[in-house]
């Protein structure tokens, strides 16, 4: 400051001045981002870049050391800063392929998952997150210019409430003997029921005498008990637990039950619980292993958070008049056009914006694939003919492979993942060939399918449909023939030879950027995919000159050539 001239250091003493105001109101989460570029710059010790300085309000000073790196193509915060002052948004980390919505062509900033690969960076471009936060942790530490550090945002947790609601805090005020807690044996406390609930400000508990009033189990004498209840995130922290043994009179649960039952398979809850409600019952599972009652770190060994639906970027609310009825959907598209499209519109974990023309959309293609089966269906009660894999015709060939590529991803989007979104792509990929292989057909009767593939194709496609649209799914099920219930038939299983590709498509980067996609047989060793890439005429016009600094090889998915 000390350094400003005067018209600078008045702005930033007025941005200071604001943010204290706000802070004082308790408003800080509100605030619009403000900063000022103050016109000195650090450098980046990573790559000797220079970068501006800028004093924002937006920063949490109590964490870290209070001077952040800007990442805006990352940081929803950032991003927001960055947009306001038109600063550069440069993306460095990309999604790995295999995570990638069907939708998106690139990403969109913010992209905050750490689970996707470095771009823009130099020697890290191409690694995974994970790798590259511990290949540059040690670079900074070889180099003398930093190391890595945990830093914890928890901060002490102050439970005490003036609500009625709650549980009593076991605590009593006495003038000889201070702070006394309540014997064990007069354990539980409970509240009283003769309670005026009035809006005069205070605990309700501090105007109810019988309970105020009470004996100091030290010296016998007259003391007060503590009136403010606890915050019910305590008791939902926990409750939980109590289901394993709802009756026991003498504890909260017996060890031996809840070493039984806990951890949690699978958590499914709101966004919202995320940073709250999840946070308190891992701090009180936690707490209670420490005290031996019971065994487990954490209440669940998953958790998954769906996102919200909304409409016309609003949350629903009857207010707003953007309430949008399932019951109206359903009777205007029917259950599997709307339950279908509620799981292809997005990814689960992500807000849902509801547009009612992608309900006609999914219905328009369950029905494409209803006149598919209608059209084609082999019954299944019929004798099929065996075919070879190598014996079949290209085009057969390629359907074949396209049925069990369909197969492995959506078993492992769904089931392993829960990308609904991508599974139903997958299908819906699956069922153009067919169409654009039937019209091959009607040209070529030689490139017909054989009636076993085609049985194959409907039989699998029906199963992988049931899921997501169990009806038509029932219906077509019936159409071939099948004498046993759908609920029982057994998940699809793929064949990695036929599912594999033949060639494979590899992106190519010069210090991070892309400079060309070479072709290579599937499985091609590392060696094979570098000389492919250096061969590569885009490539060697990019390199030449330079001198070649390293080469990574990521096989079936990139390789990154660093020059200088």
């Amino acid at each position: 400051m000390a350094k400003f001239n005067d018209p600078l250091r008045a702005q930033v003493e007025q941005l200071i001045a604001e943010q204290r105001k706000a802070k004082e109101a308790g408003d800080i989460g509100a605030i619009e981002k403000h900063g000022i570029n103050i016109h000195h710059f650090a450098v980046n010790p990573y790559n000797g870049e220079k970068l501006p300085i800028w004093v924002a309000n937006y920063i949490v000073m109590d964490y870290g050391t209070g001077a952040i790196m800007s990442v805006p193509a990352h940081d929803e915060r950032d991003h927001e800063f960055a947009r306001k002052y038109a600063l550069e948004v440069r993306l460095v980390i990309v999604p790995q392929p295999d995570d990638m919505d069907e939708t998106v062509t690139e990403p969109v900033p913010p992209f905050t998952d750490l689970k996707g690969s470095l771009v823009n960076s130099g020697a890290f471009s191409g690694l995974g997150c994970q790798e590259a936060i511990a290949e540059m942790s040690a670079y900074a530490e070889q180099h003398g210019f930093g190391k890595a550090t945990v830093t914890y945002r928890l901060k002490d947790w102050g439970i005490s409430r003036q609500r009625y609601w709650g549980t009593p805090i076991p605590m009593l005020y006495c003038e000889k003997d201070g702070i006394v807690p309540v014997p064990e044996k007069d354990l539980p406390v409970l509240l009283p029921e003769n309670v005026d609930i009035t809006l005069t400000g205070g605990s309700p508990l501090g105007r109810v005498p019988e309970f105020v009033n009470a004996i100091c189990p030290k010296c016998g004498g007259p003391a007060r008990r503590e009136t403010d209840t606890m915050d019910t995130f305590v008791d939902s922290s926990w409750y939980f637990y109590r289901y394993t043994d709802a009756h026991n009179q003498h504890a909260p649960f017996d060890s031996k039950n809840a070493a039984y039952w806990f951890p949690i398979d699978q958590y499914i809850g709101g966004v919202e619980h995320a940073i709250l409600h999840l946070i308190y019952s891992r701090f009180w599972t936690k707490f209670m292993r420490d005290m031996g009652m019971v065994t487990n770190d954490e209440p669940a060994e998953r958790l998954f958070t769906q996102g919200m639906i909304i409409k016309g970027g609003a949350k629903m609310s009857k207010s707003l008049g953007n309430v949008v009825s399932p019951d109206e959907m359903v009777a205007r598209y029917g259950a599997d056009s709307t339950r279908m499209y509620t799981l292809f519109a997005t990814a689960p974990d992500r807000e849902l914006d509801w547009q009612d023309e992608g309900v006609e959309g999914v219905q328009r293609f369950l029905g494409r694939v209803y006149r598919y089966v209608a059209k084609n269906a082999v019954p299944q009660t019929k004798e099929k003919e065996t075919v070879q894999a190598t014996a079949l015709p290209p085009a057969a060939r390629a359907i074949q492979r396209k049925l069990h590529q369909t197969i492995k991803r959506v078993s492992e989007d769904f089931q392993g993942r829960w990308h609904f979104n991508t599974s139903i792509a997958a299908i819906m990929e699956l069922v153009n060939d067919l169409y654009l292989a039937e019209d091959r057909a009607t040209r070529s009767p030689a490139e017909a399918l054989p009636k076993s593939l085609l049985a194959d194709v409907q039989r699998d496609l029906i199963l992988l449909l049931a899921p997501f649209a169990p009806y038509l799914a029932h219906e077509l099920w019936e159409m071939l023939g099948e004498k046993g219930s759908l609920l029982k038939a057994p998940w699809p299983k793929y064949d990695r030879a036929l599912a594999k590709e033949d060639e494979i498509e590899i992106p190519v980067q010069v210090n991070g950027k892309l400079r060309a996609v070479v072709v290579v047989p599937a499985g091609s060793p590392e060696d094979t995919i570098r000389e492919t890439a250096l061969a590569d005429v885009k490539i060697r016009a990019a390199i030449a000159g330079k001198q070649i600094v390293k080469q990574i090889v990521v096989p079936g998915k990139l390789v990154n050539i660093v020059v200088r």
